[in-house]
């Protein structure tokens, strides 16, 4: 199956369903931005998401390749964590966590990535369904009901 979507369309798409993704993760996360800015000599980047880890109170990068996991992601995720480390994290806070979010991984390659590194990074792998599984659409309102329910709201009760 071909990837028919952008990294940017897949981070739009989180960010829409920032709620339920954080929840996902575990629900102890605030989210802090996208496009979250770091500039190191007078360069610029930018991480995909940026949310805060509340109970291990440690800022958090999150790498969205719409790919397979590459060595290369490792090192560029260390990058972002030495620099937020240096120029934002507060003096209080534990050091900053890396999530690289894929479309796969192999499991020998990751080991083998992150086994000499010092910074917590991670790779994880989602889940793309162009549209809803027939087992699920029973479950939600049809559009024509969602509009129904639209039409039907007086805003002035709002």
């Amino acid at each position: 199956m071909g990837v028919d979507y952008s990294e940017a369309e897949l981070e739009a798409a989180l960010v829409d369903n920032i709620r339920a993704f954080l929840i996902e993760m575990g629900g102890d996360f605030a989210f802090v931005g996208n496009q979250h800015h770091l500039e190191v000599d007078d360069d610029s980047y930018f991480i995909d998401l940026s949310p805060y880890h509340r109970r291990l109170q440690s800022l958090t990068a999150i790498e969205l390749k719409i790919g397979e996991f590459i060595s290369e992601h490792a090192g560029k995720m260390r990058f972002y964590l030495t620099a937020l480390d240096e120029t934002v994290k507060l003096p209080h806070e534990n050091p900053s966590i890396g999530i690289i979010v894929c479309k796969s991984k192999k499991r020998t390659r990751v080991e083998h990535t992150l086994s000499d590194t010092n910074k917590p990074v991670g790779a994880a792998t989602y889940s793309y369904y162009g549209k809803l599984p027939e087992s699920l659409l029973s479950l939600l309102s049809t559009p024509d009901e969602i509009a129904a329910v639209v039409q039907g709201l007086d805003i002035n009760d709002v």
